[in-house]
């Protein structure tokens, strides 16, 4: 019987949906653009051999959960050049085993979801102050967190407020949004980019954006969790903050464009050190007794697009951290590369269908596997032993759209060696998406 996080979600897209025809409203009478989804993720695995298990391990029998989330999105013009965003949410449902025991969690969706129980809040509210550069424009359409306009091609965006980094950073059209493409969490972004959020995958600060014509360079100063993967953003920016810079270089290959995205971004917080806590443990380590405040953990990543045809493209990524301080708040993944592709259906006459498929390995740093080794506990990964090996998924998907906005996408995943552990698995993991969006 579904749970009733997923009853209360039907209830809010009820009320959510009725909403949208005022914010729809053409006649200038309401002020506000608006838009709404809602994305309901049924998921399981059968058995599958494990030669033991830990407190964050994946179980090892059948299981099957079910996330929701519902989202509002609010935008209005405050100025000819300032405009407002306001995003209600609504969450609930769990991942498997907790969302526990796989390092690229194959759920994207449910980082959002704090706690099983229906969640109520404002994902976003943020200002974003837009100043031209140049008089040529291009025409955008209203869509989430956009207002139809006519902007400058070359402009200088400021943004401050509550937001989450992946709205501006890591953008992928092939592989981004696990409402829409791939659902595995190391295929939404890259997997060694320890991104500042909180447990729901948002943040507060500013964000700064320089667009000449195809070229950007951004730049986001933000707040850290105060405890790992916490729901508390610490207000302490001195000791605990986040940079990120990301520089997009674009570039057109048989007329079709492709861009590659050199991401940079260094961590300040109280993380502990893997290494610290097996060097001072009497039996298991515990990280959170090596804590230190203002901490750095720093990394890189590569990322990029090709566009084939419409709708077709293809995908890689590569990303690494320094591994030596603890995760914080994406997951628990030090090293990680990607490959995939992106297939629209118009040769068999459904364009607006697509099929992904996409494979995705991971690793975690020497210090990091001695500390998982010794029964060492993350916030996602803790077998109480290790057998290392990197962690090798493959995941398929075709996502059916036979209404505007809606879609339905049955999904496949194969994780070999989850949680880095050859005593575990392998696991094949399935999933039925339903999606609607206006």
């Amino acid at each position: 019987m579904p749970n009733k996080s997923l009853w209360f979600g039907l209830a809010l897209s009820v009320l959510t949906l009725s909403t949208a025809a005022f914010a729809e409203d053409s006649s200038g009478a309401f002020p506000w653009e608006g838009h709404w989804q809602m994305t309901v993720i049924p998921q399981g695995h059968g058995s599958f051999p494990a030669a033991y298990s830990g407190p964050n391990s994946l179980r090892d029998e059948t299981e099957i959960d079910t996330s929701v989330t519902s989202t509002f999105f609010l935008g209005s013009r405050l100025l000819p050049d300032l405009e407002i965003y306001l995003d209600p949410e609504m969450n609930g449902g769990s991942g498997l085993s907790g969302t526990l025991g796989v390092a690229g969690f194959p759920n994207g969706e449910i980082f959002r979801v704090a706690d099983p129980a229906l969640q109520v809040g404002l994902a976003r509210a943020f200002l974003q102050w837009t100043l031209p550069l140049t008089r040529e424009t291009e025409h955008v359409d209203s869509a989430q967190n956009q207002i139809a306009e006519d902007r400058a091609v070359s402009r200088f965006v400021i943004v401050a407020g509550k937001f989450s980094l992946p709205d501006y950073f890591d953008q992928n059209a092939y592989s981004h949004d696990a409402r829409n493409q791939f659902l595995n969490l190391a295929l939404m972004d890259m997997g060694a980019w320890d991104f500042a959020a909180d447990v729901r995958g948002y943040t507060n600060g500013m964000y700064l954006e320089l667009d000449w014509r195809r070229w950007a360079l951004r730049f986001a100063e933000v707040q850290e969790p105060t405890t790992a993967n916490g729901g508390t953003l610490d207000n302490d920016i001195a000791r605990a903050r986040s940079e990120n810079l990301e520089a997009d270089v674009p570039w057109l290959l048989g007329g079709r464009p492709g861009v590659a995205r050199w991401i940079a971004f260094c961590n300040h917080a109280d993380m502990g050190s893997y290494k610290a806590a097996l060097d001072q443990a009497d039996s298991t380590p515990l990280i959170s007794e090596t804590r230190v405040p203002g901490s750095q953990k720093y990394g890189f990543g590569l990322n990029l697009e090709q566009e084939i045809a419409d709708g077709t493209g293809l995908f890689a990524r590569a990303s690494w951290n320094d591994g030596t301080t603890e995760t914080w708040a994406f997951t628990e993944i030090d090293q990680s590369a990607s490959l995939g592709a992106q297939l629209a259906g118009t040769p068999w006459n459904r364009k607006n269908d697509t099929i992904g498929i996409a494979a995705v390995i991971n690793g975690i740093s020497a210090e990091h596997q001695d500390y998982l080794a010794a029964g060492g506990c993350g916030f996602i990964l803790g077998d109480g032993a290790l057998d290392y090996a990197p962690e090798q998924i493959l995941e398929l998907y075709y996502d059916y759209t036979p209404l505007k906005g809606f879609s339905l996408t049955p999904d496949y995943q194969y994780i070999k060696n989850p949680a880095y552990n050859q005593a575990r698995g392998p696991v094949s993991i399935y999933a039925l998406r339903l999606h609607y969006e206006i």
